[in-house]
């Protein structure tokens, strides 16, 4: 079970089948990672993209905060439906827009087709560091994130990423974010765009 923060469905319990086997991110981190995004961005008007999307506790956070336009890529086709029901009944199937696929495989798939402004990602606890470092690659190097854009990526607090892009990583217990910045534009683009 995990619940919406805030925004119309502040205090909103969602309850997911007992069978699933999910770790949504606690309420406490999604709290303080929700506050520092809203003081630095309207989500109003913001496009989101959610990988490795679980049972939604991080796309319905957005779309309750007034995310028009969130991207949710979750692998399992269980998780991927209770995403779709959930966010009918709570009347926001025109916000989220559920991809069941593999994440890694989705990035490299969808390159070049659209940019987003906030990217989070919580890959599964036991993933490898050379995992990490592809994911930071597919999406860094991929054109996803728009020029202001962040990148937030959800891991174990004892296995922090290693990237230049990386500028904070804030701790929540045996859980961290660490934030990317986009790559800076290459040279040729610098002058074409002058």
């Amino acid at each position: 079970m995990f619940r919406i923060i805030a925004g119309k469905w502040k205090a909103k319990r969602i309850l997911a089948p007992k069978n699933f086997d999910v770790r949504p991110t606690t309420d406490f981190a999604k709290e303080a990672l929700f506050s520092m995004l809203e003081n630095r961005y309207d989500l109003s008007y913001v496009s989101a993209l959610d990988l490795f999307a679980g049972i939604g506790s991080i796309s319905l956070e957005f779309a309750s905060r007034g995310c028009q336009d969130v991207t949710a890529v979750e692998m399992n086709a269980k998780h991927a439906g209770f995403i779709n029901s959930t966010s009918a009944e709570l009347e926001m199937q025109l916000q989220i827009n559920v991809q069941r696929g593999d994440s890694f495989d989705w990035l490299k798939k969808n390159r070049g087709r659209k940019q987003f402004d906030l990217i989070f990602a919580d890959p599964p606890f036991d993933l490898d560091e050379k995992k990490y470092s592809e994911l930071i690659s597919l999406v860094l190097n991929n054109n996803y994130l728009k020029e202001n854009g962040v990148f937030v990526l959800e891991h174990p607090t004892k296995k922090v990423p290693v990237h230049e892009n990386i500028t904070d990583t804030r701790k929540y217990g045996n859980l961290s974010f660490s934030f990317l910045k986009p790559n800076a534009p290459a040279e040729d683009q610098i002058v074409s765009g002058s």
